[in-house]
């Protein structure tokens, strides 16, 4: 047994994993009990100039807007202009001819988006319980948000981005709860490459079937007809002509067009700009969208257009010919019975049904969903993600005016750390051991005798929120040199003074020897050109700028050559991995 590794924290058995488990469980059940609100809409605020507006306020202006525009669509409707302009540019065209009805590969991808989407959107919800709040800019400074789902930040004390997490009832979020971001992205990544190979699937049968003419844009004059179709719908009466069975209308089309070759894609393309190993990779790829946070809007944006459009959809669904609909929908033909009906209806059942056996498979079978995402997520990262060395860096006016700090349990509560504190850290030193051939005990000045690099980069938090700052520190690849692993070390686990989460263990995360190889990685003791602070981990913390924030171990005491990660505790990778279930590595 390596030096400084306490035997009861080893590998675990199947008694330690359940008591794991078990121990998660209390956790969550005192979490409920918490100083974390529960989100009301009521709370829901947006940012018009430097006020911020309650979201029911704008929505009684929005109420008066809608139906000054319907006012105004009537009156159009009915004057000579108006009749001119809906004759000339027809809502729904005559030519040239389409298939009639829904064939088979439509009905199927139609009746899996739905069921997709809803895991998708209930999942990411939670996610963005664990940081509720929007940012046009990547500092994410409090009071410069542009949407949040709470109130102001306090001034009077210390504020972590986990106290700012708020609860979901379980009948909005998957899977309901606060601190429940892990299990959470689980289902939201698993159901993503789920609809992305659905996706694909429609494009190949859409791209080699008769049914591209009837939903691909093929000339200008669709966007005055769909116009026409808007002034139709507006003034509440619905465009004359041939029925949805045989062709959609000008705005049909655009709108189902833009739904899924436009709102779909955008989901996917502004998910992978929240990957820190994409951005501090590629800088182009972010501002592609403005920056790491816009594209984290545009990504709620486009998760509310869903929603807004299945609600206009199904509504409009039920007011043009419910029976027929539902049956073109799931049968292919228009008949005037209820089978499409009973379909539909069956498909909702059993998407609630899902929806209620996962909530509780998320609290049961917790470990099992971490290994199936592992197995499928996990490797997807690895293979999207882990060849690119993060390698772009900013300039000192890029660095953010606040960064959030973000632990529960501060190394206050090591009686050791306390101690080196009120020392000013002299008698640090940092253990390094395991497979070595050389292992050390550093102190600060004998690190900063070693090598020192300086390095001005983006910080990715798993909850959400970003943050540019300087770091100055040992670059690990000289402590790799010094230490000189042994062939069968892999992997590097990190030992923090701090306690992690609500549990009595201490802090630990795990990292591959590739990633702590790559230019970027080092253990800072400075930021922003002074000592590394209390809060961000004084005296020494890791920075490995693919990974995400959690595992950048702050107040790291000791360091650890292993062959495997799961050589230690419960074997996940660490602490977040094993208690919260987190991925082993999140890129993204």
């Amino acid at each position: 047994m390596a030096d400084g590794v306490d035997p009861d924290k080893t590998k675990s058995s199947p008694a330690d994993e359940a008591g794991l488990q078990d121990e998660f469980l209390q956790e969550r059940l005192l979490s409920e009990q918490g100083p974390h609100p529960r989100m009301r809409l009521t709370q829901v605020h947006i940012r018009v100039g430097s006020r911020f507006f309650s979201i029911w306020r704008l929505a009684w202006g929005a109420l008066a807007l809608a139906i000054a525009v319907v006012i105004a669509a009537k009156l159009f409707f009915a004057s000579s202009a108006g009749h001119h302009f809906l004759v000339e540019h027809r809502c729904i065209a005559r030519s040239p001819p389409v298939p009639a009805g829904m064939p088979a590969f439509v009905r199927w991808t139609h009746l899996f988006s739905f069921f997709f989407l809803v895991i998708i959107v209930r999942s990411g919800l939670q996610v963005l319980a664990d940081h509720p709040r929007l940012y046009a800019k990547v500092h994410c400074t409090p009071g410069r948000e542009w949407l949040r789902f709470r109130g102001a930040v306090p001034t009077d004390r210390v504020w972590t981005a986990r106290d700012d997490a708020i609860t979901l009832s379980p009948l909005v979020g998957l899977p309901g709860g606060r601190h429940t971001i892990g299990v959470a992205r689980h289902w939201h990544f698993i159901f993503d490459i789920l609809f992305v190979l659905n996706g694909i699937a429609y494009a190949v049968f859409f791209f080699a079937t008769p049914w591209l003419h009837r939903l691909l844009p093929e000339h200008l004059s669709i966007f005055p007809a769909a116009a026409s179709c808007a002034v139709t719908y507006l003034s509440l009466h619905f465009p004359s002509g041939v029925s949805g069975f045989f062709r959609y209308d000008a705005l049909q089309q655009l709108t189902y067009f833009s739904v899924i070759f436009i709102l779909a894609p955008l989901a996917i393309l502004t998910g992978l700009a929240m990957s820190p190993a994409l951005d501090n990779r590629y800088r182009w790829y972010g501002r592609l969208f403005g920056n790491r946070q816009i594209a984290r809007s545009i990504h709620f944006l486009v998760m509310v257009s869903f929603v807004v459009f299945f609600i206009g959809h199904m509504a409009l669904v039920a007011l043009t010919g419910l029976a027929p609909n539902l049956n073109d929908i799931t049968l292919g033909n228009n008949h005037h019975n209820l089978e499409g009906f009973a379909i539909v209806a069956l498909v909702i059942v059993l998407v609630i049904a899902f929806n209620v056996w996962a909530v509780r498979f998320s609290w049961t079978h917790t470990r099992v969903l971490q290994h199936v995402a592992g197995l499928t997520v996990g490797r997807l990262m690895d293979l999207l993600f882990d060849h690119h060395a993060p390698r772009v860096e900013y300039r000192r006016e890029d660095i953010s005016p606040h960064f959030w700090p973000n632990h529960s349990r501060h190394a206050d509560s090591s009686p050791e750390w306390c101690a080196l504190r009120d020392d000013d850290f002299r008698d640090y030193r940092l253990k390094v051991h395991g497979l070595v051939e050389n292992p050390v005990e550093l102190s600060l000045d004998e690190m900063r005798a070693l090598a020192k690099q300086e390095q001005i980069t983006m910080h990715n938090c798993i909850q959400g929120w970003s943050g540019i700052a300087e770091w100055g520190g040992l670059p690990f690849s000289a402590l790799i040199e010094l230490v000189r692993p042994t062939p069968e070390a892999e992997w590097v686990m990190f030992y923090s003074f701090a306690l992690g989460g609500e549990g009595s263990d201490r802090y630990y995360d795990s990292h591959s020897i590739h990633d702590l190889r790559h230019p970027q990685s080092l253990l800072a003791y400075e930021m922003n050109g002074e000592r590394l602070p209390i809060l961000h981990g004084r005296p020494l913390r890791l920075r490995v700028e693919n990974q995400l924030g959690f595992k950048h171990v702050k107040w790291i005491s000791e360091i650890e050559f292993v062959h495997h990660f799961s050589e230690r505790y419960a074997g996940q990778g660490g602490y977040s991995e094993d208690h919260d279930f987190f991925g082993y590595r999140d890129e993204i």
